[in-house]
């Protein structure tokens, strides 16, 4: 069996969203290596199947990577060579796998497998379309399968995280997750409505833990208020991902935990912005709610910061709809 590298260079949503594509390219494989970036590869290691992460910041997927650094560049190739056989490059339509596949050449990998609309000369040995429209995780399994990698017999293509989560200490006996922070300003709902939304769960009688990355301290202070178990910055990847596997619901915008949650089993409520298709980003879970205006007309954009006045698709949303949402899906779990 082959030695295989995944790539997925973006950030901790995407890798989760790659999950099952992980999973059929470690059944066909001896090992499976993922070669993420800085912000994805705690979650990769969450990941079924998935023996060895390497980290690289590809300024070609990266916002914030800056210039290419010759010697960063060099250095990957250096770990890289001599280690795989095959290597599935995964990528967003809105991106290239070209640059990547350059990269596995220098360093010798021999099979190289990818999604690429452009001529890619000699750089890909299985050049495959872009998949059909379909949620992110099952258009990243139709690429697994274009290479030769299947799902193995039983497994159903969900998303998972491994079995073992570390515990977190002082958490309530029941609680909802409020997951405040999104990755861009156009994907965030008002603080002021998190604030509210957390208020008004208390009130239902809902413990609530509000969580956030490394800088949404502050954000998570002003949403707790008072009323919710502030850990915001408080979490490692892999300890956000057993709080949300041990909360009744999650509430969250359109950002990795949401994946994150729905990998572990939990339901999701989603205040999804349309400036991405929500048949293709909001959680892959039958046990969800939807709320924001997809028809807004931002709709389609990748805005990154809201190009309308007010940011009507979310900012619209009554925080009463965020909390009827979460009371629809308690005790609703995997």
């Amino acid at each position: 069996m082959s030695r295989a590298l995944v790539v997925r260079l973006d950030s901790l949503g995407d890798v989760v969203v790659c999950g099952p594509a992980v999973r059929a390219v470690a059944a066909g494989s001896s090992s499976t290596t993922v070669l993420a970036g800085p912000r994805s590869a705690e979650v990769a290691r969450l990941l079924p199947g998935v023996d060895d992460v390497e980290v690289f910041d590809a300024p070609w997927i990266s916002a914030g990577a800056g210039p290419v650094d010759p010697a960063a560049v060099a250095g990957l190739v250096d770990r890289l060579r001599g280690r795989f056989d095959t290597a599935l490059v995964l990528t967003s339509f809105h991106q290239s796998a070209l640059p990547t596949a350059l990269l596995l050449r220098l360093a010798g990998v021999p099979r190289v497998a990818a999604v690429s609309t452009d001529f890619p000369g000699s750089l890909l040995d299985v050049r495959l379309s872009e998949p059909a429209d379909a949620p992110e995780p099952v258009r990243m399994l139709q690429v697994a399968a274009g290479a030769g990698f299947a799902l193995p017999p039983g497994d159903d293509g969900r998303l998972a995280l491994v079995d073992v989560l570390p515990a977190v200490a002082g958490l309530p006996d029941r609680y909802v997750v409020v997951h405040p922070g999104a990755d861009a300003p156009a994907r965030s709902y008002p603080p002021d409505r998190w604030r509210a939304v957390v208020a008004a769960l208390t009130r239902a009688g809902h413990a609530v833990v509000v969580t956030g990355g490394p800088d949404e301290r502050a954000l998570t202070s002003v949403v707790a208020a008072g009323h919710g178990l502030d850990l915001g910055a408080r979490l490692t990847v892999a300890e956000l991902a057993a709080v949300l596997r041990g909360a009744d619901a999650v509430a969250v915008g359109n950002t990795g935990p949401a994946h994150l949650a729905a990998a572990v089993g939990t339901p999701v409520v989603s205040l999804f912005s349309p400036v991405v298709p929500a048949l293709r980003w909001a959680p892959l879970t039958d046990r969800r709610v939807v709320l924001g205006d997809q028809r807004a007309a931002c709709a389609g954009s990748r805005a990154r910061v809201c190009p309308l006045p007010g940011h009507p698709c979310l900012a619209g949303v009554d925080p009463a709809a965020v909390v009827e949402g979460v009371q629809r899906l308690v005790g609703v779990r995997a």
